[in-house]
């Protein structure tokens, strides 16, 4: 017979082995998706270069329907271009350097680096977050319950990708066109000025806020819209400062998905079925944590990389948006939590208050270490869940 000494040494070894699975479970969990993030933009990149593919096949047949290709010879020599100087014409005169909003127009000297930020006692905002030990009590005591029950299945097969291959040597004959070529050489041309103006709005430009970054971002688009192709035309200017143009691009495009984030949370709010319901704060919780875990993975270098460009980074800390976000998760966790608490309070009787009980403490302790802990009146939500599943024991 064992002694109680052995018994207790074993329950809490049972119990460090079961908090250590629930940490690898969630680890692969997120691993799970950013495998799925990372295909997703392999799926983009390979569609935008599938369309512009068909943008420069769709070009060459209309040229040739208005009977303008002339015959080439079986094997022309790649055509290489020379930047030529602008030549001013009478008949099209170039347009003239762009006019940068009155924002950009005032040259700010870059400024010193702000010091480090204060520790604060909460990591995601002003609100009081606090590390609540009943949602991971209740949490273990439920798994340990339920540990009889099958996992739920989870869907790991990924839908197949269609992939449309286009032959080499045809896209070598269309980019080779002297139409397209043609085309390049006239926006390198036509467009010289324009674009060394932009270059040294790009260069000088210092931001102090990220909204500065993308109303920069917006008119530089459209300065660049014009162009055929805008990096065919680009690799023409050995001094177009792309580390940065493409640091711009980055961080409008990130802030702005933050905030669309941000929004979608805010305004979440669901008459649905309960179950229905859940799975869509699940699948909502799931879009934040990816998005947030893959900023965090990079913040540091991140940061440090806008820090030299003079673009604004205290936006990726915890205490700007995404501490913001981290924050407004906890709407998610109470909405949970008394959607499941009416629906018991309702079906006193249900057989499915056990699996309803431990799916919402389950997400409640999702958010919670997410979050970095529940404010007020999340902890209210919480604390009437778990009484309620008290009186069901």
């Amino acid at each position: 017979m064992p002694s109680g000494d052995d018994v207790f040494f074993l329950k809490r070894e049972l119990e460090a082995s079961l908090v250590k699975i629930a940490s690898l479970e969630k680890e692969n969990h997120e691993l799970k998706q950013e495998t799925s993030r990372l295909k997703a933009q392999i799926n983009t990149l390979k569609a935008h270069d599938l369309e512009r593919k068909s943008i420069l096949w769709k070009k060459l047949q209309s040229t040739m329907d208005g009977g303008k290709v002339t015959e080439e010879p079986p094997q022309k020599p790649k055509l290489q271009i020379d930047v030529v100087p602008l030549k001013k014409s009478n008949s099209e005169t170039p347009k003239p350097p762009p006019s940068p909003p009155q924002w950009l127009q005032r040259r700010v000297t870059a400024p010193p680096p702000p010091p480090p930020p204060v520790p604060s006692l909460s990591p995601v905002g002003s609100r009081t977050v606090r590390r609540a030990p009943a949602v991971m009590e209740l949490y273990r005591s439920l798994m340990k319950r339920d540990s009889c029950i099958q996992k739920e299945n989870k869907n790991s097969g990924t839908g197949g990708v269609v992939t449309v291959s286009c032959p080499r040597d045809m896209i070598g004959e269309i980019e080779n066109r002297s139409t397209y070529v043609t085309s390049i050489r006239s926006d390198v041309e036509k467009y010289g000025e324009r674009l060394n103006a932009v270059i040294r709005e790009i260069e000088s430009a210092v931001f102090m806020e990220i909204s500065e970054v993308e109303a920069f971002v917006k008119w530089l688009d459209g300065e660049l819209s014009c162009l055929v192709d805008e990096r065919a035309v680009l690799k023409h200017f050995t001094h177009w400062p792309e580390p940065k143009a493409d640091a711009l691009r980055e961080a409008a495009f990130t802030y702005r998905d933050l905030k669309n984030l941000q929004s979608e949370v805010l305004a979440f709010n669901t008459h649905n079925p309960l179950i229905q319901s859940l799975n869509k704060m699940q699948a909502l919780q799931d879009r934040i944590e990816s998005k947030i875990s893959g900023l965090e993975r990079t913040r540091e270098g991140t940061s440090k990389r806008y820090k030299d460009l003079h673009i604004p980074w205290q936006w990726l800390m915890d205490t700007g948006l995404i501490g913001q976000i981290k924050l407004s998760s906890l709407k998610l966790a109470r909405e949970c939590m008394r959607r499941i608490a009416k629906e018991l309070k309702c079906n006193a009787s249900s057989s499915r208050e056990g699996d309803l009980l431990l799916q919402g403490v389950r997400f409640a302790f999702r958010v919670h270490q997410f979050a970095g802990g529940f404010d007020t009146e999340t902890m209210h939500a919480f604390e009437e869940l778990k009484e309620i599943g008290s009186s069901r024991d």
